[in-house]
Order: C-alpha cells, then sequence, then structure tokens
C-alpha cells in the first residue's frame, strides 16, 4: 500500500512499464481518502500529452469523478465515493468506439463518448497521487492525492464487466501492463510502502 500524508507539488509514486502503444485500457486500483477537494489518483502522460489517461475526482461532490482520454475530459457522475473507507475504481475507454466507462465499487457508470481514431502512443509515464501538467512534470499541490492507494492493475484491452465486478473482491487475473504483484515503481518526496490495513 502506498501512503500519501500530505498535500504537496512532488511526493508522487512513478510507475514503470515498457510498453508504448494502447488501443484500449482498463485501470483499475483501490483508496482510501478524506479529501472533498480535486485530486489525482491516475495520470499517465506521453511526450505528446500530458492526460493520456486520467482519474480525476472533482471537488463538486463526492459523486462526480473526470475521466480524461487524449487531452479530452468527460465527468462521470451518481456514484458516491466513500470517505475515510476503501473504494475500489476501475476506468475503461477503447480507441475504436472511443467510448469509457467507470467502476466504483462494483457499479458501472454509463458508457460515454470521450475520444476515438488514435491510440495513446509514446514512452508513457505513469504517477500516482499527481496530475502531470506535463511529461513528468507540472505538478499542483492542490490537486495531489491524500490517504491511500493499492492493488493498482493496468491492461492494454477492456475488461468484460463481470471481470471488473470480481476485482472489488480482489479475484480478478493481474494485469498485463501494471500488475500490483510485480509491480514496477519509484516513490519521490514523503509517500510510504506499507502493509495494507483495514
Amino acid at each position: 500500500m502506498f501512503t500519501f500524508p500530505q498535500e504537496t507539488n512532488t511526493a508522487h509514486v512513478r510507475l514503470n512499464t515498457p510498453m508504448e502503444d494502447f488501443s484500449a485500457v482498463t485501470v483499475c486500483l483501490r483508496f482510501f481518502t478524506d479529501l472533498v477537494r480535486d485530486h489525482t489518483l491516475f495520470s499517465l502522460a506521453t511526450p505528446s500529452t500530458s492526460n493520456d489517461f486520467l482519474i480525476f475526482p472533482l471537488k463538486q461532490s463526492n459523486s462526480m469523478i473526470e475521466l480524461s482520454v487524449r487531452n479530452q475530459g468527460l465527468n462521470f457522475g451518481g456514484q458516491e465515493i466513500k470517505l475515510n473507507t476503501w473504494n475500489s475504481l476501475c476506468a475503461t475507454w477503447e480507441s475504436e468506439s472511443g467510448l469509457g466507462q467507470l467502476w466504483l465499487n462494483g457499479q458501472s457508470s454509463s458508457r460515454k463518448f470521450i475520444s476515438s481514431g488514435s491510440n495513446i502512443a509514446g514512452r508513457p509515464i505513469i504517477t500516482l497521487g499527481q496530475d502531470q501538467d506535463s511529461y513528468g512534470g507540472g505538478f499542483d499541490a492542490s490537486q495531489s492525492f491524500t490517504g491511500m492507494i493499492t492493488d493498482v492493475h493496468m491492461w492494454n484491452y477492456v475488461l468484460p464487466p463481470r471481470d471488473i465486478r470480481r476485482y472489488k473482491d480482489l479475484n480478478i487475473t493481474p494485469g498485463n501492463v501494471l500488475n500490483w504483484r510485480a509491480l514496477y515503481f519509484q516513490i519521490t518526496g514523503r509517500v510510504l510502502l506499507e502493509k495494507k490495513r483495514e
């Protein structure tokens, strides 16, 4: 479990993958926070696009999450993030249809059009806890995450709904892009690697 104990414009976890071309994406993670402001859970940037895949809960309420793909952001509402308890979140997108979807605690959102026609391409920099407003940087403390993140997985395809529902209970095939059980990462700043606590 990664613990982000304070608001900062530096502290983050960088996740590494050799893959550089994605026609589809699924990202799943679990998080625990008391934040009621904008904050960043997952940010994937490439040299040409700072928000190639961004999961960004918004301050308006605990029921609005922005999913950005290829610098096109769309808000998903109607699913409540529960404060001070573990939430499971999965986000999906595919280039062919351009459709994205969020799953919060096993419940799906509507599928919505975000961006189509081009893959996420180029050497990715993936961060947890900070929004990349430039490739590998441009962090803003007011958008940083505080709390805990664990069980991060990423696939280069859209997981079927039955598998996403099973993620809530951690009964899944590990990610083929990022696999929590074999994660390559670097910590910058005050982020702690701890055993998960319930």
